[in-house]
């Protein structure tokens, strides 16, 4: 091996970066390369040392090893001689930055590592402080790829700090920094091409909204309208211009209460001891807000931190450093829905606006005194506020920050990879949530279920289908009241003459829009759930399908006036599960309509049953592969394979699946038009895989299988965005994948779109 690393090495050494010299040796005989799962060493201070780059990646490589099965993640921590700590999990390295020859020690160590694939350094200046030509020493003897997360960027550097950052760029395979106007630094004052920098924003979390007031009542503070800022208390917080607003705001807002959370931070302490916080007591005591001020002095856990910042009204970040490139308190507030008065540092300013927060300039009480009043006496606008900043920091969720790491690993690492999605547990509390005693709720506005949105028979069909499969996978005997609910809202729906309607208020009542819209799909879906109650007559309660058998029944002649091919789609899946042979007449009349369909419409270049594919498109192909296991006929069979084929290739390309959208039928002769980005949604991708796993059931093809994978990590994040659909922390998926964004409302057919998809793969693991 050595012999040939010689051999080759005059060419290596051409290359300029790590990544670049290490794929030309993996072109070299396989001698030379070794296959292993993605190992990637993360260089960072980390817990217990209390500090927000330690949270930060310990947050991230959570996020990493939750996303992925493709990495063994390991931590080099930093450590001097007096900062030190005992890890409940020892890292895989340290770091002393004050040890003799400690840094080419390491370089040294992680390049003997054969599985290493990549390294990510952490970067403060504090951290290196006096160690600079070291740090510089390290990542030039360092042989892997190299991604430096640079936390802070300062603008209009000195010669030597200039030369410093310089090199290390040089040296390094990629940059990440969390701010387009630390991009832009880098840009204007330092020697960086533009493809070398990746913005990632700093990671938030999803969380589980909470009542307000129940927390405030928790916390013993009912009745005050909380202001709150946390973090590691130094100077740098000024808090005192918090301190020196309050008495105008409590002047007309005597119940407000203003929360000091967090310690002092450990290096302040070793250096200052407890000066800054005996300053503000002082101030407090000074002003006489004794009643007004609250101190926290505690390191919260992150679940307790998180309460706190959802029960505050308002949230102040005040901190005086313009150059602050980021805060990861400002991230995780925000990420709480908490209106945000800041001041002017970059993350601030990029995230705020009239719409979502209020900036304030440096120092400035009065401006802060006056911001705090607009807001508490307005609560419509600190709601507005709050919807809005949780839209706009949607792209930050660790979840998210994870992908778009885990892309730039697999970008400038030495092994191609093919990143696998980890599959969630399956997660019921968003559908409970959205679930009354009378069935499910349409809409949601972001997690929260939308009663005066009223109720639909499409969602409750496909409810009782998805709560079926649950109880059929986990005989959870829970799932049972559910399925009752969905089961007689079905009940509910259906009308003397023998169809059902489609859309019921909040009152129960049908609607007039029952008037002005088709109704066939509907009464499909409602046949398909009731079949498949049918299907499980053998596990579920004898109440159960003796009642769809009766629903279906008294439904069944008025169907055969159906003639939306999906409304027919749905009957011929509902009367396959039912599988009782008193429906077989008219399984063949629906699929031979389907069949006519077909072959009126398809030639050498379109194998479609339209002219247009539309919504819901695997529908069709699943129901006449259905209707042949029902009959046995060959050209349903025939249609079926080709028909879903075609499909397939216009939805599925290389590793992503994009589904018909709404911004745009794909017509034929003009397929550029599914290529529209936006308008996505979950059901669609729920029924390819849906009819996915049919199609393997029957072919066992490997390629549908693999395409099911493909398809359901749409969910996790494998889309144009790069975003999850799917929230794991309320069980809830987002309502539409857009151009630019997602639309972060939970409502039920996203949600029961997923966990049939989910479910569905369960048959597959």
């Amino acid at each position: 091996m050595n012999s040939l690393l010689q051999i080759y090495q005059p060419e290596i050494s051409t290359f300029k970066t790590k990544s670049e010299q290490i794929r030309f040796r993996n072109l070299l005989p396989s001698t030379l390369q070794k296959v292993d799962i993605l190992e990637v060493t993360c260089i960072t201070s980390f817990p217990p040392r209390e500090c927000g780059i330690a949270t930060y990646s310990q947050d991230l490589l959570n996020a990493l090893a939750n996303k992925f099965d493709d990495f063994k993640l390991t931590v080099c921590a930093l450590e001097n001689k007096n900062e030190q700590h005992q890890y409940p999990e020892q890292p895989k390295y340290i770091l002393n930055t004050d040890a003799k020859n400690a840094f080419v020690k390491l370089a040294f160590q992680l390049n003997r590592n054969e599985s290493l694939h990549a390294v990510i350094l952490q970067h403060e200046f504090g951290f290196f402080n006096k160690h600079e030509k070291e740090l510089i020493e390290f990542v030039r003897t360092l042989e892997k790829p190299l991604i430096i997360v640079f936390h802070t960027v300062l603008p209009n550097p000195s010669v030597k700090m200039l030369n410093n950052v310089n090199s290390l760029i040089d040296q390094s395979d990629s940059i990440v920094v969390m701010t387009d106007n630390a991009k832009e630094i880098l840009l204007k004052n330092y020697t960086i091409p533009s493809n070398k920098i990746s913005v990632i924003q700093h990671g938030t979390h999803l969380i589980t909204s909470a009542n307000k007031e129940d927390l405030k009542i928790k916390h013993g503070f009912t009745g005050r309208t909380i202001l709150s800022t946390f973090g590691l208390l130094s100077s740098g917080k000024s808090i005192e211009t918090t301190l020196d607003a309050l008495p105008a705001v409590i002047e007309r807002n005597p119940l407000v209460l203003f929360l000091i959370i967090g310690k002092t931070h450990p290096s302040v302490v070793k250096e200052n001891g407890e000066k800054y916080r005996k300053f503000l007591v002082k101030k407090v005591k000074a002003l006489k807000l004794e009643k007004n001020v609250q101190f926290v002095n505690l390191y919260l856990p992150l679940n307790l931190l998180l309460e706190y910042l959802q029960l505050t009204d308002i949230y102040l970040f005040t901190s005086n450093d313009p150059n602050q490139a980021v805060s990861g308190t400002f991230s995780y507030a925000i990420s709480c829905g908490c209106p945000i008065v800041s001041t002017p540092i970059p993350h601030a300013s990029e995230i705020l606006s009239p719409e979502t927060g209020r900036l304030i300039d440096f120092q400035d009480s009065l401006a802060l005194s006056e911001a705090i009043t607009e807001l508490v006496n307005d609560e419509p606008m600190r709601n507005l506020m709050s919807s809005n900043a949780l839209q706009k920091m949607a792209p930050s969720a660790w979840e998210n920050s994870a992908i778009s790491h885990a892309k730039l690993i697999q970008n400038v690492c030495s092994k191609p990879l093919n990143l696998t999605y980890k599959t969630p547990p399956i997660n019921l509390n968003h559908i409970r949530k959205l679930t009354t005693d009378f069935g499910m709720i349409q809409f949601s506005h972001h997690q929260h279920p939308d009663i005066n949105s009223g109720y639909t028979l499409d969602d409750n069909a496909r409810a009782l289908v998805a709560m079926c499969m649950h109880f059929q996978l986990t005989k959870d005997q829970a799932d049972l009241n559910l399925i009752e609910t969905y089961l007689h809202f079905i009940g509910h729906c259906v009308q003397p003459n023998g169809k059902f309607l489609n859309y019921v208020n909040e009152s129960y009542i049908f609607t007039e829009q029952n008037e002005e819209v088709n109704l066939d799909d509907s009464n499909g879906r409602a046949i398909w759930a009731l079949g498949f109650v049918v299907s499980l007559k053998q596990d579920l309660p004898p109440r159960f399908s003796e009642m769809a058998t009766e629903l279906i029944e008294m439904t069944i002649q008025q169907l055969e006036n159906i003639h939306s091919p999906r409304a027919m789609a749905f009957v011929i899946k509902g009367l396959y599960y039912e599988n009782s042979g008193n429906f077989d007449w008219l399984v063949v009349e629906f699929a031979n309509r389907l069949v006519r369909m077909y072959e009126h419409e398809a030639d050498n270049d379109w194998h479609w049953f339209e002219g247009s594919m539309t919504y819901g498109n695997s529908i069709l192909p699943e129901a006449l592969l259905c209707a042949w296991s029902i009959t046995n006929v060959p050209i349903y069979k025939g249609i079926a394979k080709v028909s879903f084929g075609f499909l397939l290739s216009k939805i599925i390309r290389g590793s992503k699946v994009k589904v018909i959208t709404n911004k745009g039928w794909l017509h034929r002769g003009s397929e550029e038009t599914s290529y529209v980005l936006g308008g996505e949604q979950a059901i669609d991708v729920a029924y390819t895989i849906i009819a996915l796993e049919k199609f393997y059931t029957v072919f066992k093809l490997e390629h549908y299988r693999e395409r099911m994978s493909i398809a359901f990590s749409w969910f996790l994040g494998n889309n144009h965005l790069n975003q999850i659909m799917y929230n794991p922390t309320t069980g809830g998926c987002y309502d539409g994948l857009e151009e630019s964004e997602i639309n972060l409302n939970q409502g039920a057919e996203s949600t029961v779109s997923y966990l049939m998809a989910r479910l569905t793969m369960e048959k597959i693991a």
